[in-house]
């Protein structure tokens, strides 16, 4: 079994593109939207406790359409409110891409 080597969350305050191009490398299936186990994958390698339980908060926070993923800017944008609310990331700019 091969292990990947994630590139780590810039450290201070980070810009929109910079988180998406973070949480872009735990999109396992490349379908350009993160689901629940993806977020947790994401969350762990920050060594963030309680991963599972942050994870699905995350994608409850941000899922509007409720299909069980983050996806499209609407839902991108809450992700990134709840990291800043919640697992206390600093971003630099909340907006959309």
């Amino acid at each position: 079994m091969a292990f990947k080597r994630y590139r780590g969350l810039p450290q201070g305050e980070v810009t929109v593109e910079e988180f998406r191009a973070w949480l872009s490398q735990f999109d396992a299936d490349h379908n350009g939207r993160i689901s629940r186990e993806e977020l947790q994958s994401a969350l762990r390698s920050l060594n963030v406790w309680f991963s599972w339980w942050k994870a699905r908060d995350g994608v409850r926070a941000a899922d509007a359409n409720r299909d069980g993923a983050v996806g499209g800017d609407d839902e991108v944008g809450r992700l990134f409110a709840f990291a800043q609310q919640h697992l206390h990331v600093k971003i630099a700019q909340l907006g959309y891409y």
